[in-house]
């Protein structure tokens, strides 16, 4: 354990209560799932609305984490590890990073704002790393619980730091400034995002700034709102477009697809050339400038290097991959943090045992490369990686640190060997450095489909399953929903998730669908709603568990059970309280507890039942009443029977409208995906999935031409026509053509016009600057599928469901 840990610990004012003191630490950690945990830990267990981690503590201690953060040692727990006893696991870990990053006395670059902090860092990275080891946020790692994370990271071999720091509300800034400590900040632009968590604009910059209120300098567009918010102790390195009072003036032209820059600063006068156009792009790329500028880099250097600017991919993705593999793809970053992040992401989303991770040479770890791929070892060890393909010159020769590896000088050497490697039934992790070119190796292990993708936001399905978990009471369990392949977003991506969040059960429609999960390595226990009773030998045979409505349906269960001379097989009974659609009516109660007495076969593991109106609170006294007829039902079968099972009668809306009939569990389905029937709660959640495709042709046509068929459209003048490559075979109901619909181009509504077709559909483009190729968006946060849904008299149930599997599905984080 080094010094500075050491220090860092002894600052966070804790009662230290241990089986030994010779303790060696060399990593902090607040996830129990990670693999990646072990005797050299140090465990935060923090807190939340929606979970509490000391409940992991025993299982981390069974596979070898001894030290750990706690406000209270768990009974089971008591004199089996080493604890640092405090009043908030949060705080505490907030004060360990501050006192950590203290001990450190190189240049600190501090990004704040609404948008833009993880693209200028990233690119700031880029600028700067051929002169210094820098460590940085990894990806958009700007929170409470992010900066901390990142600032630990440090090592004494780096030299300059960029962190960012996100606030959404009041008071938060001042704990983030106490951590990253900048020397130098960025204020990058101010949006909308999170103003709901201030008292407006003014408010929202007076809380950011905070961030610099000990900079030596700070960074900004010059602005007579900001000007005025800066404490004028701190010197002021501003740009603008029209002050000639700011630091650098700046003019701008558009030529092709690039940006010409003239910077004018005191005497000096130059151009640069950047490869964007798009505002959002030129003003993160002059923040950047400034920083050279700053750091007074020669104009020549500033020229070569601002030229070679490249979109930054934030997110990670998991693709459908040839051969019946999955492909999760971050071909654009390699550095120890974040192939830190990227294997726990890829043990959350693994579809097979076996794991193969693809390794670029990894850069600006401030480590000694014997030093930084045994730690690289060690991590795929832990991560229990199957097979290891390193490309680049480094890693190559460190190659015999790895078990089962094979090595390439380049990616061109990779690709020319492609056709030798065997590559099937397995997760593929592909971790590059952007100069590796790795897109190059995506592309040849992705599966080919078209150019319409479903991108399903998977930090959204999180924050939507913690929203609902919040809403509930301590020890009620959650069910989720993943019938119909997910809601239309995907069954086993999904599932792979809610499992790694520790849901207590998942919810299909089919036997078939809970098979497909079983088959894709889910262990988690299953429920099927309608089980048919051709398929019970089938349920069985895979355990899962089905749900039981009828008198019918029992006796064939009941049957099988006994032939096969099963012994507590679960099942789940459901009454029929006023649906009508599906289960046991109060008149068959005697009969169903009668079959039930003594039998050993199976077992009760939930009563269920299902409101009808737990959306509309004009029908609330008939979903009261059916409350009061489920706790009748219930209670006079737990009690002839002498059980204690699971109860559960409340849907995604119930979870909202009746906290009140929560019993033991509770399922979640709709909401998960973020659609609510409640209009304050639907600006709660996150869109999870948005609909995309690309403009295959434009086209102008003259007054008087139409569009589709039936001639639906006649154009009255002249109008420029794209065609986008989606039609109602891939999910787009008919009844959205001709005018009633739109899809999004460049944040612009683009009708359509004339009929839907099987694979395509048309949009008046004139007005909007397009051209072929352009992404558009179907569906998402604008149009949302509650707006298309109202729009075409149905729910958003049915737009989801109806996307087809021939739409590729896009993970990403």
């Amino acid at each position: 354990m080094t010094q500075k840990i050491l220090t860092s610990i002894q600052n966070i004012s804790a009662t230290f209560i241990g089986t030994s003191n010779a303790i060696d630490i060399d990593s902090v950690s607040i996830d129990s799932r990670s693999l990646q945990n072990g005797p050299k830990t140090l465990f935060f267990a923090l807190v939340g609305a929606n979970t509490d981690a000391h409940r992991y503590i025993a299982d981390l201690i069974a596979i070898g984490v001894q030290n750990f953060v706690v406000t209270h040692i768990p009974d089971d727990c008591t004199g089996k590890a080493n604890f640092y006893v405090v009043a908030n696991t949060l705080s505490a870990l907030q004060q360990f990073a501050a006192t950590y990053r203290s001990l450190f006395a190189f240049p600190v670059i501090g990004l704040t704002g609404s948008n833009g902090k993880t693209i200028i860092k990233e690119w700031l990275n880029f600028l700067l790393s051929p002169d210094y080891n820098v460590i940085r946020s990894p990806k958009s790692y700007n929170s409470q619980i992010g900066v901390p994370l990142s600032v630990i990271a440090i090592n004494e071999k780096h030299n300059l730091g960029i962190f960012e720091a996100g606030i959404s509300t009041v008071c938060e800034m001042d704990k983030l400034e106490k951590i990253i400590k900048p020397t130098i900040g960025i204020l990058t632009n101010i949006g909308t995002a999170h103003d709901e968590g201030f008292a407006g604009v003014s408010d929202k910059i007076r809380e950011k700034v905070k961030l610099f209120q000990d900079a030596q300098v700070v960074i900004y567009n010059k602005n007579l709102a900001i000007d005025a918010l800066i404490s004028s102790e701190i010197s002021r390195f501003c740009w603008s477009y029209t002050d000639s009072n700011a630091s650098v003036l700046i003019t701008k032209k558009g030529i092709l697809d690039k940006t010409v820059l003239t910077v004018q600063q005191e005497n000096t006068q130059f151009e640069i050339k950047i490869p964007f156009q798009d505002e959002a792009s030129v003003e993160n790329a002059i923040s950047c400038l400034m920083v050279l500028l700053y750091f007074k880099y020669e104009k020549k250097t500033i020229q070569n290097r601002m030229e070679l600017l490249y979109p930054v991919e934030m997110r990670l993705k998991v693709k459908n991959g040839i051969n019946n593999c999955s492909i999760i793809d971050d071909s654009y970053s390699s550095d120890f943090q974040s192939l830190k992040i990227a294997l726990d992401f890829l043990e959350s989303q693994k579809q097979y045992e076996r794991k193969t991770l693809i390794l670029s040479d990894i850069f600006q770890s401030g480590l000694p490369n014997d030093v930084l791929y045994s730690k690289v070892a060690e991590l795929i060890v832990s991560n229990r990686i199957s097979r290891v393909i390193g490309i680049g010159e480094t890693i190559s020769a460190f190659k015999n640190m790895f078990a089962n590896c094979t090595t390439f000088k380049n990616t061109a050497a990779f690709i020319a060997d492609f056709e030798n490697m065997e590559f099937s039934n397995e997760t593929i992790l592909i971790k590059g450095a952007r100069s590796f070119q790795f897109e190059e190796i995506v592309y040849l292990l992705e599966e080919k489909t078209h150019e319409t993708v479903l991108e399903i936001n998977l930090n959204a399905i999180s924050y939507n399953l913690n929203f609902f978990k919040s809403k509930l009471k301590p020890k009620v369990k959650i069910m989720v929903m993943v019938k119909a392949f997910g809601y239309g977003n995907g069954g086993l991506e999904i599932a792979k998730l809610l499992e790694h969040h520790k849901v207590d059960y998942l919810g299909v429609a089919f036997a078939d669908e809970g098979i497909s999960l079983k088959n894709g390595g889910i262990n988690l226990p299953i429920m099927v709603l309608n089980p048919e009773n051709t398929s019970f030998s089938a349920i069985i045979q895979h355990q899962l568990e089905p749900e039981i409505y009828c008198l019918k349906g029992l006796y064939a269960f009941l049957k099988i059970a006994k032939q096969k001379n099963l012994k507590h097989f679960p099942i789940h009974i459901k009454f029929d309280t006023g649906m009508h659609r599906l289960g046991f009516e109060e008149n068959t109660l005697n009969e169903l507890i009668t079959a039930l007495k003594g039998n050993s076969n199976v077992q009760i593991k939930s009563i269920l039942s299902h409101l009808a109106t737990s959306d509309d609170l004009e029908h609330m006294d008939f979903a009261h009443s059916q409350i009061a007829l489920f706790e009748k039902l219930s209670s006079k079968l737990m009690t002839e029977l002498q059980i204690k099972p699971l109860r559960h009668i409340l849907n995604t809306s119930g979870i909202s409208n009746f906290s009140d009939a929560q019993y033991e569990m509770v399922r979640l389905g709709i909401g998960l995906y973020g659609v609510s029937n409640d209009a304050q709660e639907q600006k709660q959640l996150e869109n999870v999935g948005t609909l995309k495709s690309v403009i295959s042709q434009i086209r102008t046509i003259g007054a008087g031409e139409s569009v589709g068929y039936g001639r639906r459209f006649i154009a009255e003048k002249p109008t420029k026509i794209a065609t986008i490559p989606i039609g109602y075979a891939d999910g787009i109901s008919r009844g959205w053509g001709n005018g009633v619909g739109f899809v999004m181009i460049k944040n612009t509504k683009a009708f359509i016009v004339g009929s839907i077709c099987m694979d395509m559909l048309m949009v008046d483009v004139t007005g909007i600057e397009c051209k072929e190729g352009d992404a558009i968006v179907i569906f998402g946060e604008n149009p949302t599928v509650t707006f298309i849904a109202q729009k075409l008299n149905t729910i958003p149930y049915e737009i989801l469901t109806s996307i087809s599997q021939r739409v590729k599905r896009v993970f990403y984080r």
